[in-house]
């Protein structure tokens, strides 16, 4: 039981920072403004269920996928760093609420739920930060532990936690922003847009400064 509540605290620690549901609510509220409050909560919930598993699966099977590919976990900063800076730009360049929401009338016809994966899953609430970490973790814990059932109980509370809360805080966010009101949301989302552009520059560093560091030294 120590194990289990150890582990679930280490990971909801790690990630949860990472995550950030309410740091991410404003950009949620801007990406789905052209849906219904009932559309945006069956939207938040298949978010957090899809944010649920991509966690658990990157704590369990990532490092086996990714050396299954080739993939090393710094290409996967890099490709999803450039995601995220292309999310944040495109939101920068949107204009404000009022002018903006006769051009997204038009689709309220399509699926509401065709952003539920991407981008409003991978790469805004869960992306390559926040899998990395998973894999990681994960690894390092079947590294030192072996198999644990213990252990996985508690990774797998630990993600149903963050999921949970980000579903709360994406199916409420237009509470927030009547709270808040339109002026400051705009500006919310102006500096929400700048700093997912920012996290993503750094995402991307983060990858390629790793891999400049993994090319071989000649020697002169």
């Amino acid at each position: 039981m120590f194990e289990s509540a150890k582990n679930l605290l280490l990971l909801v620690s790690a990630l949860f920072p990472i995550v950030n549901p309410l740091g991410n609510s404003p950009i949620f509220l801007a990406l789905t403004r052209e849906h219904s409050p009932v559309q945006r909560r069956a939207l938040s919930r298949r978010i957090a269920f899809s944010s649920f598993f991509l966690l658990v699966g990157s704590y369990f099977i990532g490092r086996y996928i990714l050396s299954f590919f080739g993939i090393s976990i710094p290409v996967v900063q890099v490709g999803g760093g450039l995601i995220v800076i292309s999310t944040g730009w495109t939101m920068l360049k949107e204009p404000d609420v009022d002018a903006h929401g006769e051009v997204q009338q038009e689709g309220q016809q399509q699926d509401p739920l065709r952003q539920a994966f991407y981008p409003l899953t991978l790469p805004l609430t869960v992306g390559p930060g926040a899998i990395s970490v998973a894999i990681t973790l994960g690894a390092n814990a079947v590294h030192h532990q072996g198999v644990n059932l213990v252990a996985m109980v508690g990774a797998v509370i630990a993600a149903a936690l963050i999921a949970l809360s980000v579903y709360l805080c994406y199916a409420f966010a237009d509470r927030l922003a009547q709270v808040l009101g339109a002026t400051a949301m705009s500006v919310i989302l102006r500096l929400s847009s700048f700093l997912l552009v920012c996290i993503g520059v750094q995402i991307l560093w983060n990858g390629a400064s790793a891999l400049l560091a993994s090319l071989p030294v000649r020697a002169h």
